[in-house]
């Protein structure tokens, strides 16, 4: 309470301590020491023979004892109770000597030196001094020299044990005190030393003491190296590497020096035998797999207590990359599984501290160890182990991504994430040869990869072309074998990109070098790999670091005396790394990479550049000159040859090769030793020569060179997972990877398998998005395939049999679809089988007979969602469940006892399984998927619909499948309808490739084609477009489907006429197009000549015609041939024609106001060439001429006339005589056209003209039939019509007629044709009654008016008076003296 009262009043400040409980505490050590030595001093007085219980009452009990050790304990006791001082400010050594003088007596029996040594564990544990304490240092030091040095007495091994056990626990207990941090490095390693000398005593004594000695070790090293920090922390890192200064200092207590020799001291232990260490290339016996695993247990312990200060101290670094790699790479393949589990923990945790600085260190443990473990014939378990490994390593967040950026994207490493996919691949891919559970945790590793890639790919904020692959462009020239650091991450993560695009280069020439060297260093300088002028260094780094090259090939170009070739050599050798290789090491490294030409010129160049490097690089002065490296090498393969050529047979012996290279060096002999230990070494290993392949185990050589480079290569780039590379690592595995995930899943039976096949889908598709939709539409064709719905062999009872009573198939075909709705913006290819699979179940009743009737009225950006009346649903785009969340839903209850279970019958499983499945969403929503994915889309549906890789069984089957292809295609373009033009164009050519296959049939093809193509131009006419170019390419799409077949006009015209008239009368404004007014006016007249569509497409004619609001100069031509169309039709109703040609005569008042409007349309030109009869075809080529920069309106009235000159020549009389009529009468209204002279006598030329020798050349022609009076009579009277015609248009115009310098010409024109009707020679039925009746009074009405109007007068300059006088002379000579009475 009063501390309590203390703190309320001073907070912050520390209470003062209570004298009442010091005085019990200090007491309390008191009694402890006191009874701690009366128990030795007890201990002491018991007999050494067991059988006497007490001593003789005249025996000296202490007799045995020391009299200075007795002395002590007596002392001690002394002072227990009258200390002068506190027990913490008493020097230790006081109260702890007595006891270490008692254990480092040899006349103390074992029980005894058990009693001390647990006096002084509880002394240390009672804390009665800290390294505070005056004397601490000596006293702890003191512990130590004392424990360690401890004099046991052989006894019975109980005793024995039970003391090594109170060494054991007194140790650790001084190593856990306060003060253990004033213990020197020495005594600190003198404590490991000996607890392990305990572990190893235990080996043969219980297992108690051994399970207590390993783990007081484990103990101790967390102890020391979990201190490894606050080494840093305190001390600093101001020492040299190489130099004397650890850390730590003699005052301070241990310090970084201990942990650098227990390190060494445990890595040491990796190699413990009961033979000695090991030697490359020798048999030596095995390692002791106990001492393996126990010091890799602690070597493990102390990295992870460690952490990344291990990588501030370069000795201690050094030990790692050398030591303790070289161990573990060396013993990693060769242990046992429980070796090569512990050996992968270490690896991985020293990935976790110290990636940054073991980069090639971490690549031969993978290369060597675990890829070998994995691949090779060796034990299942060991098999798992090392795949078990690979996984771990995957399973962390930044691995696979750091593996690609430091290995897989660098020249001179291997590609390790490319390899680990492949292995993993490989395992997991079900075979006979494969254990289950290796398959199973190799699907497992593989799954993790893509689930990583998947969770992590993003390319947002780069550009799209960022997705593909880089390509040589314009990029600076880089060479391939430098890895330089980007400061800019995005930078970083382009050059990784460029520097794998490199790599792949790379192997693309070595595979043309294997087949040709030449071609091989061609493609080098094709792809930009080499500079020009070429760098030796270029072909040097290939021959070194490409694997798989021929190494003939290498050799031979090497040893070329070509001085490039010599620079390429010296370039190559540079490369290689020989410092603390010996000779014969660093001969086979080199020889290892070609094969030695066998002219000895070339040799000799190889050898010299060879010692070169090696004599630069030696690590003593056993050579004195290069000479005598070359010497030597000679000698070396010539003892190599000698040793392992089985055609030798007297074998060179170890003298007989010392004194021949005696005097080699420089007139002096190498040493003896040195030569016996390189003899040794070749007659038992032999220098391989005729080296193929690549390294598949680390050598001696090949470690010290990679320890060599690993000084001066970039570091291990330590980094995040960048999404924007996921693409590209997904590539480098997307093969393998897709077909072991569709073998898994057609193997397997077990849901959770199925389960996690189906969710790698997703992923697959997710980073497919990526630029990979190849391997997304290979990914989907597997799986349509696992539908059953796609089995060609299968019958439909078949196909639904197997789809509701397997689980497999309903979990494929949703995972199909739940991909296309998902990711169907990545689909290509893949469209094809999503629809072969939806008509599939559109034939198994699974989709309901229309799947949707859409609204024509819904907008394109935002259509109306369809919903039919079954399962198949048209969702809002609210309705997105997740993906992996139908499925849950979809395998909660999909089982056949659930089902049953709740009554559902298989169909109704099937429907619930097609409505998860959301397939009217793939159609509705397309307007979120890009162009290429639309086209790929829409093509599909149009090669289903041809009947492209579809089994009909009936007609009527194909009619409805084709009919909802058609369908599909419609909603599709609805609601795309504001990107038409960008797809649609597309869409046409298919539909012209599909129609030029060889086993196209347009029937029924064509005939669903035109009624859709109708549905997509009334929706496309009214939603507002911004030009006409929609509208052009839907009409041009109709005009193929129905020249397709001429049977679609006979079943279609219904539909096509209704389509029409509903454009002409509802939308007629919204035809924008010439080509638009043509199809449609076109269609109107050809669906017109059936009876069963006359009367509507008639009337939808004359109703566009009389309304006349949208009649324009773009539709205006069309207009006129629909109308032709319409009147030539045989047996059509009389009126009918009648007020067609009425309206086309009224016509001309449109092409009035739209002269008067002051329109031009200089391109809206139409030939104004005829059929004329053979009489006026120059004189229409003239007019032609003449018309050729008319008007518009000009050229619009004389494709009327020439039009109502056709329909003159009518079979029926009635519609003849009107035609003429019409003709007449739009002459008359076309005055207001403001006709100029000569276009004036041009369209009587091209028209009236030409119509009057046209029905008098009927008319003949009619004469010189047999009974054809009656036709000709009737003809008789049209060319009396005509004549009439002629000459009231020409008196109408003849004031501009007159006024024209041909005028003279034309008149003559005129009185031809009269001329002509006057004498028409009719044959056997005489001559023509009316035309003589009829021309004279014409003549005499027109000569008439133009006298009377002076254009027909006697003139000096103007013979126009005489020469009508000697005409009407001779056409009716009754009429000259009427006419002419003067002349």
């Amino acid at each position: 309470m009063e501390d309590e009262a203390y703190r309320h009043l001073h907070p912050g400040k520390v209470t003062p301590p209570d004298p009442s409980l010091t005085k019990r505490k200090e007491l309390g050590l008191s009694c402890m020491l006191n009874t701690e030595v009366g128990a030795v001093l007890a201990v002491v007085r018991r007999p050494i023979d067991p059988s006497l219980q007490y001593l003789s009452p005249n025996a000296d009990p202490y007799s045995s004892l020391d009299s200075s050790i007795l002395h002590s304990l007596k002392s001690l006791r002394s002072l227990i109770f009258n200390p002068q001082q506190e027990w913490r400010s008493v020097d230790p050594s006081i109260y702890l000597s007595p006891f270490l003088d008692v254990v480092q007596s040899d006349e103390v029996p074992a029980p005894a030196t058990a009693v001390v040594l647990s006096s002084i564990l509880k002394i240390l544990k009672a804390g009665i001094f800290d390294e505070k304490t005056i004397g601490a240092r000596d006293a702890v030091l003191s512990v130590v020299s004392g424990v360690v040095n401890c004099r046991l007495e052989r006894t019975d091994s109980y005793s024995e044990d039970a003391v090594l056990m109170r060494i054991l626990h007194v140790l650790s207990a001084l190593m856990r005190h306060r003060a253990s941090v004033l213990l020197s490095d020495q005594a600190v390693c003198t404590i490991v030393n000996t607890c392990f000398q305990v572990v190893q005593q235990s080996a043969t004594r219980g297992d108690l003491l051994q399970r207590n000695a390993m783990h007081t070790m484990h103990e101790l090293i967390q102890i020391v190296f979990s201190r490894l920090p606050v080494f840093d922390t305190k001390d600093g890192v101001n020492y040299e590497p190489g130099g004397d200064d650890f850390g730590g200092h003699p005052e301070s207590g241990y310090g970084v020096r201990c942990t650098i020799d227990i390190f060494q001291f445990l890595c040491s232990l990796l190699n413990a035998t009961s033979g000695g260490g090991e030697t490359e290339g020798t048999s030596s016996q095995a390692p002791d797999e106990d001492v393996q695993l126990f010091a890799l247990m602690l070597i493990n312990s102390a990295i992870e207590l460690s952490g990344d200060s291990m990588s501030k101290h370069p000795k201690l670094l050094q030990m790692i990359q050398d030591d303790l790699f070289r161990h573990l790479v060396y013993y990693g393949v060769s242990s046992s599984q429980l070796v090569l589990t512990m050996i992968c923990s270490t690896v991985l945790s020293t990935y976790h501290f110290l990636r940054r600085f073991i980069r090639l260190q971490l690549e031969a443990f993978f290369k060597f160890v675990l890829f070998r473990a994995s691949s090779i014939q060796t034990v299942a378990q060991v098999q798992e182990v090392a795949m078990e490994g690979l996984i771990n390593f995957c399973r962390q967040p930044t691995f696979i991504f750091e593996a690609y950026a430091n290995y897989d994207c660098s020249f001179i490493c291997m590609n390790i994430f490319e390899e680990i996919g492949k292995l993993l691949c490989k395992h997991a891919f079900p075979s006979s040869n494969s254990s289950m559970s290796l398959q199973i945790q190799a699907f497992e590793g593989l799954v993790i990869i893509i689930h990583n890639i998947a969770d992590n790919v993003t390319m947002e904020g780069l550009p799209s072309s960022f997705a593909v692959p880089p390509t040589d462009g314009n990029m600076e020239y880089r060479p391939f074998w430098e890895e330089k650091m980007e400061d800019d991450k995005r930078s970083w993560i382009e050059s990784l990109r460029v520097r794998k695009m490199g790599k792949r280069k790379v192997m693309i020439a070595g595979n043309h070098f294997n087949r040709d060297e030449k071609k091989g260093l061609e493609y080098l300088k094709l792809s930009g790999l080499v500079s020009n002028p070429i760098d030796p260094k270029a072909y040097a780094y290939f021959f070194r670091f490409s694997p798989g090259l021929d190494k003939n090939f290498i050799g031979d170009f090497l040893g070329d005396p070509d001085e490039f070739h010599m620079q390429v050599l010296k370039e190559f050798t540079e490369t290689f790394e020989f410092r603390g290789m010996v000779l014969d090491v660093a001969l086979r490294t080199y020889l290892e990479t070609f094969r030695l030409p066998g002219e000895s010129q070339k040799i000799q160049r190889i050898l010299e550049a060879f010692a070169d490097r090696f004599f630069d690089q030696q690590s003593s002065d056993i050579f004195v000159s290069k000479d005598a490296v070359v010497v030597f090498c000679y000698s070396l393969i010539m003892l190599n040859t000698d040793q392992h050529n089985p055609q030798v047979k007297k074998k060179m012996t170890e003298e007989e090769f010392i004194r021949n290279n005696r005097g080699i060096n420089g007139g002096n002999d190498l040493p003896r030793e040195y030569l016996s230990e390189l003899f040794l070494s070749i007659s038992t290993n032999a220098i391989k020569l005729d080296n193929f392949g690549t390294a598949s185990e680390m050598s001696q050589g090949r470690w010290i060179e990679l320890a060599n480079r690993s000084k001066s290569a970039p570091p291990f780039v330590q980094c995040c997972f960048d999404g924007k590379l996921g693409r590209d690592m997904f590539a480098a595995i997307a093969g393998p990877s897709v077909a072991t995930l569709c073998a898994c899943f057609e193997n397997t039976d077990e849901d959770d398998l199925l389960h996690e096949c189906v969710e790698g889908l997703f992923s697959i598709a997710k980073i497919a998005q990526y630029g990979l939709g190849d391997t997304l539409d290979e990914l989907l064709a597997s799986f349509c395939k696992f539908t059953t719905l796609l089995n060609p062999y299968a019958s439909a009872e078949e196909t639904l049999f197997a789809f509701s009573n397997d689980m497999k198939p309903r979990m494929a075909t949703l995972a199909v679809f739940t991909i296309a709705n998902s990711f169907g913006y990545s689909i290509r290819g893949g469209w094809r089988n999503i629809v072969d699979c939806l008509l599939k179940l559109k034939r198994l009743k699974l989709l309901p007979q229309s799947m949707f009737e859409p609204d024509s009225t819904s907008s394109p950006e935002h259509p109306k969602h369809m919903t039919s009346e079954s399962v198949v649903i048209f969702p809002n785009q609210e309705q997105k469940p997740s993906m992996m969340g139908r499925f849950s839903n979809f395998l909660a209850v999909d089982s056949p006892e659930d089902s049953l279970s709740l009554g559902n019958s298989e169909f109704e499983q099937n429907l619930k399984v097609i409505k998860q499945c959301r397939i009217g969403s793939l159609f509705t929503n397309s307007s979120v998927l890009p162009d290429e994915a639309l086209l790929h889309l829409g093509r599909s549906l149009i090669y289903a619909a041809a009947g492209r890789g579809q089994k009909f069984s009936t007609p009527v089957e194909e009619e409805e499948s084709v009919g909802f292809c058609w369908e599909l295609i419609v909603m599709v373009t609805s609601v795309n309808l504001h990107r038409f033009s960008r797809f649609w164009p597309s869409y046409h050519d298919t539909f012209i490739a599909v129609a030029q296959s060889p086993l196209f049939s347009p029937i029924p093809f064509a005939e669903k084609g035109i009624v859709s193509l109708f549905k997509v131009c009334l929706r496309l006419l009214t939603t507002p477009q911004n030009d006409f170019l929609p509208e052009e390419l839907i009409f041009k799409s109709i005009n193929v489907m129905w020249k397709l077949d001429k049977e679609i006009l006979d079943t279609c015209c219904g539909l096509i006429t209704n389509s029409t008239s509903q454009i002409l009368l509802d939308h007629p404004g919204s035809l924008q197009s010439h080509l638009g007014w043509k199809s449609v006016l076109h269609l109107v007249s050809v669906t017109g000549r059936q009876p069963e569509t006359y009367d509507q497409g008639v009337e939808t004619l004359i109703s566009f015609l009389s309304d006349g609001s949208h009649l324009s100069k773009m539709n205006y031509p069309y207009c006129i041939d629909c109308a032709f169309s319409f009147v030539a039709l045989k047996n059509s109703p009389l009126e009918k024609n009648l007020k067609i040609l009425d309206l086309l005569a009224d016509s001309v008042n449109y092409l009035v106001q739209w002269h008067k409007s002051g329109f031009s349309d200089p391109g809206n030109s139409f030939s104004a060439m005829s059929n004329a009869s053979t009489s006026s075809m120059e004189d229409n080529a003239n007019a032609t001429k003449n018309l050729s920069s008319s008007s518009f309106a000009l050229n619009f009235f004389v494709k009327l006339g020439e039009t109502l000159r056709k329909m003159c020549l009518a079979r029926r009389e009635e519609i003849r005589n009107h035609s003429v009529a019409s003709l007449e009468k739009s002459f008359r209204l076309a005055e207001d056209l403001d006709f100029s002279s000569t276009n004036c006598m041009s369209c009587f030329t091209l028209v009236i003209f030409a119509t009057v020798d046209d029905v008098h050349e009927k008319m003949l022609e009619y004469s010189r039939r047999e009974n054809s009076e009656r036709e000709m009579r009737s003809m008789e009277g049209t060319l009396s019509i005509a004549m009439e015609m002629l000459v009231n248009s020409y008196l109408h115009y003849l004031r501009q007629i007159s006024e024209n310098s041909g005028f003279r010409t034309f008149w003559l024109g005129v009185l031809r044709r009269m001329d002509t009707c006057m004498k028409a020679d009719l044959g056997a039925y005489g001559e023509s009654i009316t035309l003589k009746d009829a021309v004279p009074e014409l003549l005499r009405k027109m000569i008439t008016r133009m006298k009377n109007d002076g254009i027909l007068a006697p003139k000096d300059d103007d013979d126009l008076w005489e020469v009508t006088d000697i005409q009407i002379q001779w056409i009716a000579p009754s009429l000259k003296d009427e006419l002419f009475p003067d002349y």
